[in-house]
């Protein structure tokens, strides 16, 4: 498979006050397009951060970040907006759904972006609600949804554009058991039948085994980077 993701010598520090703290240290990386990669690590190490610059919601302190060809370091504010608006769907922990808008109204908000009409977007939205399962709570706002359910309206909405990557961060991290199977079962249907590139934070090793991969960071470096089945006795200096 051809690279989608492709990371060169990434760095990124943050300055608090007088003092500089290296969150990422020269990571290089590739990601196939349609993997599912689940990046782990102690709090503080760095997976969320490069979530954010792979996701073009941070600029890196130094190196390369190419996705789908477009080097997206280099892009500026406006520029990198339109890129993650046609490229990316993002879906967080806490789901970040309008609370007065229906689930139909929550997912149809990236298309609001586009060109498309309000009939082709309105068949976009219902096509993805049946996708994930909710074409039947279409109506119903935030409150009247359980959580699995307000993650699924999430992810919808991520993915009613169509977007080149779908970066999840910690999604199942406010779910029961059940729900975060239900989930992750939907993410691995997105990438196995829909060929969605998936590149997942998660606290959870449970959560990891859906993936194809897991990537292991720990004070801002890449120590381990697995394939699924495979178990790290050590960790492994640099990749």
């Amino acid at each position: 498979m051809s690279s989608l993701v492709t990371i060169r010598q990434l760095t990124k520090t943050y300055h608090r006050g007088p003092e500089k703290i290296q969150v990422l240290r020269g990571i290089d990386l590739d990601i196939s397009r349609g993997d599912f990669v689940a990046v782990m690590g102690p709090s503080g190490s760095g997976k969320t951060t490069l979530l954010n610059l792979i996701g073009g919601l941070d600029a890196p302190g130094g190196g390369e970040v190419e996705v789908d060809g477009q080097r997206i370091d280099q892009l500026k504010d406006g520029q990198l907006a339109n890129w993650r608006n046609g490229h990316v769907g993002f879906v967080f922990q806490f789901y970040n759904l309008m609370p007065t808008l229906t689930a139909q109204k929550n997912v149809e908000l990236p298309l609001l972006l586009t060109k498309l009409r309000s009939s082709q977007r309105k068949r976009n939205v219902e096509v993805t609600l049946q996708l994930v399962g909710l074409a039947d709570r279409k109506s119903h706002r935030p409150n009247e949804l359980s959580g699995g359910q307000q993650q699924r309206v999430a992810i919808a909405r991520a993915i009613v554009s169509d977007p080149t990557l779908l970066i999840c961060d910690e999604p199942t991290g406010d779910l029961d058991r059940h729900s975060a199977e239900e989930i992750l079962d939907l993410l691995q249907i997105l990438n196995r039948e829909h060929g969605k590139t998936i590149i997942m934070v998660t606290h959870d090793p449970k959560a990891a085994e859906y993936a194809n991969r897991t990537l292991h960071l720990d004070k801002g470096e890449l120590m381990a980077h697995l394939d699924k089945g495979e178990k790290v006795d050590a960790p492994v200096a640099s990749y």
